[in-house]
């Protein structure tokens, strides 16, 4: 029988050992865009309180193939008619948005989103880029399942265990608004990433990663969480790349993360006390690996690593302190209406 105590930790450490599993096993292998495989593991440990079935998993990859290659069809009217481009990609974000809101599964809206503004971005550019990432996705996404099933054999789940909360729902007439907000937050990063998509791709990921937060957290906090788990996620990122570059190995990857993210995830599950919930903890984890990714791909690449992780993490807090500004001035507008009616 379970204790109250043991099932968050069970959780935590099986957080901890497939992210940093997953971290270590994508560049091992050299994945292209290796961190994201380690993101959607993430996501997954976090999401499903049980591993995938081999069909599941096959399903999911199919899954992700065909919503990340919408923005394949996309490419064509944002080449010839980009303003309408544009506009169709803002209405199907909010589409995507509002169907996760109202109880949607949150993985495919993730890859709907990056379909129609990562794949699109990349393909503006580059189609062959384009169908990169869209292999990149579909490799780390099974690397990621795997790795799944691997942490829950390991750490696996009590069978009388409760199932973790859900969110709670929003009520209808909010829907449309906190949709909205959420594609007001995303739609900005996507077109920077038109005019540089190697540079920007990974904004778009932090920006979707916000567009989620934003949906879960009331506005009168959300200045201070979106911020804050932005900053300790780039502080998270500095000290574990100053712990990396005293002993530079793939094992060592693996042990720091391992570390890391046990920080992280006792926060998270609520294992160690703290202020903030576990939307906040996870754009933290997020946050660190796409950093930490970006950086270990300029130090392969020859380029300076820390002049490009201040470009980068100034991108990140313009994108946060954006998302922020959105949330305020929607909610502000609502009040507005409210108090004339």
């Amino acid at each position: 029988m379970p204790t109250e105590r043991s099932v968050p930790a069970q959780r935590a450490l099986r957080l901890a050992f497939g992210t940093a599993l997953c971290t270590a096993a994508s560049y091992a292998l050299g994945l292209p865009l290796a961190f994201v495989s380690p993101v959607l593991a993430v996501l997954l440990l976090v999401s499903l309180p049980r591993p995938l079935p081999l069909r599941g998993a096959l399903v999911l990859g199919l899954v992700a193939a065909l919503t990340t290659s919408i923005g394949l069809l996309l490419v064509p009217l944002l080449r010839y008619y980009p303003v309408c481009g544009v506009l169709l990609i803002g209405v199907g974000l909010f589409l995507v948005f509002r169907f996760g809101l109202r109880g949607g599964n949150n993985l495919i809206v993730i890859f709907l989103v990056i379909g129609m503004t990562m794949i699109s971005a990349a393909g503006f550019a580059e189609f062959d880029l384009a169908m990169a990432v869209v292999g990149a996705l579909v490799k780390g996404l099974l690397l990621a399942v795997a790795v799944v099933g691997i942490s829950h054999a390991l750490f696996p789940e009590p069978a009388n265990s409760p199932a973790p909360p859900s969110a709670p729902a929003l009520p209808a007439e909010d829907v449309a608004r906190v949709a909205l907000r959420a594609t007001l937050i995303v739609l900005p990063t996507f077109l920077l990433a038109l005019i540089d998509p190697a540079s920007y791709l990974p904004i778009i990921l932090k920006a979707v990663s916000l567009g989620q937060q934003s949906s879960t957290t009331r506005a009168q906090h959300a200045g201070r969480e979106l911020l804050g788990s932005t900053l300790l996620g780039g502080l998270l990122a500095v000290l574990f790349w100053c712990a990396l570059s005293l002993f530079v190995h793939l094992w060592m990857f693996f042990l720091w993360m391992l570390l890391f993210g046990l920080f992280v995830a006792r926060k998270l599950y609520g294992l160690s006390r703290s202020r903030f919930g576990a939307s906040f903890w996870l754009n933290t984890l997020v946050t660190m690996i796409i950093l930490l990714g970006q950086s270990v791909q300029d130090s392969i690449a020859g380029k300076d690593v820390y002049t490009a992780f201040a470009v980068r993490m100034s991108l990140f807090i313009l994108v946060t302190l954006y998302s922020g500004a959105m949330v305020h001035l929607l909610e502000a507008h609502r009040e507005r209406r409210q108090g004339v009616t």
